[in-house]
C-alpha cells in the first residue's frame, strides 16, 4: 500500500511539473453498465461544480475520454465541456429561440471559469429544484443537467413556513438580521424561528427534503446535488438515492463507486457500480483505527444475501396522505434495521476470522 501511495505521489508531482499552476485530477475507470467508463476524482484542491457536471456527462457517455487516460488538467476538462456545449447546440430552431440560446450561451461562457472554484447558487426552501435564478443556473439548463437540493421547510410546520416564506437563503439571512433589530415582538419572534430553522438544519438536508428528492428524481436519472457549497453527481436506483464517490482516497478502490443518501446527518453506505454494498477493502480508509480487516469472500456473500433478502420499502404500498414525519420515521426505521443487521453480521465475520486465525496459529 505504501508503494502504491508513493507511486501516486510521484505521478502527481510529475503531472504538476508538466502542467505548472494547473489543477490536476486523477481519473478512475469503473465498469458502469458493462462499459469501461471514466470518472474524475477530487484532488487536494477540494470539490468543484466542474467535476460533478463532467461526471454526469461521462456516466451518460456524452463525453468520452481516451482509454487508459490516468490524469487530466482543469483546462482539459474545460475544453471537453466547451466542445460538448457547442455540439449540443440545437439544430432546427426558430430565430427567436436561436437568439435566446445564443444569449444564454454567452452568459454561461462568461461564468464557466467559476466552475473550477465554486458557483453562486442560492437555494429556496420551497422545492428541490427551486433556486434563485442566476447566470450560474443557466449552465445546468444549457447542459440539460437537473440541479437539486434537499434543504426544504416541512409545509406542515406552520410557524417555520410563515417565518421562512418564499425567501432564498441570502434573503432569509437578511430577514433574520432585520427582524432581530425590530421593535415589533411578532417580527422578533419570526426572526428567532427562522434562525432556529437554519441552526437545526445546518446539514442543509431535511427529512421533508429527502422525501421530496426521493419522489422527484427519476429512476436512473443522472443529476447534480447541491449541499453545503458542494456539488455531487447523483442518481436514483430502485427508488433510493446515491451520490458518486469522487474522493481521490478511493482511487484504487474499484468496488467503491456510490454512497447511499438516506439520512440527513450521517454517512451513507458504500456500494459498487451495480449498487451492491461494498465497504472499502482497506478498513482504515473509512473505519480509521479499527482493526476489522474484512474478508472479501464474506463481503461477496453478504452482498448476495442482501440481494436475496432485499427488504426495501415498497413505495407503492405506502398509504396516500402519510405525513412527511411518518415517512421519515419509516425510512429511518428501515435504515436502523439494515444497519443493525449489517453490523451484527460484520461482528460475526470478524469473530469467525479471529477464531480461524487462532486455530491456524
Amino acid at each position: 500500500k505504501e508503494e502504491e501511495e508513493g507511486e501516486e505521489a510521484q505521478v502527481l508531482a510529475a503531472s504538476k511539473e508538466r502542467f505548472p499552476g494547473q489543477s490536476v485530477y486523477h481519473i478512475k475507470w469503473i465498469q458502469w453498465k458493462e462499459e469501461n467508463t471514466p470518472i474524475i476524482t477530487q484532488n487536494e484542491n477540494g470539490p468543484c461544480p466542474l467535476l460533478a457536471i463532467l461526471n454526469v456527462l461521462l456516466l451518460a457517455w456524452k463525453v468520452k475520454l481516451p482509454p487508459m487516460m490516468e490524469i487530466i488538467t482543469a483546462e482539459q476538462l474545460m475544453e471537453y465541456l466547451g466542445d460538448y456545449m457547442l455540439d449540443a447546440k440545437p439544430k432546427e430552431i426558430s430565430e427567436i429561440q436561436r437568439l435566446n440560446y445564443e444569449q444564454n450561451m454567452s452568459d454561461a461562457m462568461a461564468i464557466l471559469h467559476k466552475l473550477q472554484t465554486g458557483l453562486d447558487v442560492n437555494v429556496k426552501f420551497t422545492g428541490v429544484r427551486v433556486f434563485e435564478y442566476t447566470p450560474e443556473c443557466i449552465v445546468f439548463d444549457l447542459l440539460d443537467i437537473p440541479l437539486y437540493h434537499g434543504w426544504l421547510v416541512d409545509p406542515q410546520i406552520d410557524d417555520i413556513v410563515k417565518a421562512v416564506g418564499n425567501c432564498s437563503y441570502n434573503q432569509l439571512v437578511e430577514k433574520i438580521i432585520s427582524c432581530k433589530q425590530s421593535d415589533n415582538s411578532e417580527l422578533v419572534s419570526e426572526g428567532f424561528v427562522a434562525e432556529q430553522f437554519l441552526n437545526n438544519t445546518a446539514t442543509q438536508l431535511t427529512y421533508h427534503g429527502l422525501c421530496e428528492l426521493t419522489s422527484t428524481v427519476q429512476e436512473g436519472e443522472l443529476c447534480v446535488f447541491f449541499r453545503n457549497n458542494h456539488f455531487s453527481t447523483m442518481t436514483k436506483y430502485k427508488g433510493l438515492l446515491y451520490l458518486l464517490v469522487t474522493d481521490q482516497g478511493f482511487l484504487t478502490e474499484e468496488k467503491v463507486v456510490w454512497e447511499s443518501l438516506h439520512n440527513v446527518d450521517g454517512d451513507g453506505n458504500f456500494c459498487d457500480s451495480e449498487f451492491h454494498l461494498r465497504p472499502p477493502s482497506d478498513p482504515e480508509t473509512v473505519y480509521r483505527g479499527q482493526q476489522d480487516q474484512i474478508d472479501q469472500d464474506y463481503l461477496m456473500a453478504l452482498s448476495l444475501q442482501q440481494e436475496q433478502q432485499s427488504q426495501e420499502i415498497n413505495w407503492e404500498q405506502i398509504p396516500e396522505g402519510i405525513s412527511d414525519l411518518e415517512l421519515a420515521k419509516k425510512l429511518q426505521e428501515e435504515e436502523d434495521r439494515r444497519a443493525s443487521q449489517y453490523y451484527q453480521e460484520q461482528e460475526q465475520a470478524a469473530a469467525a476470522a479471529a477464531s480461524a486465525s487462532t486455530q491456524a496459529q
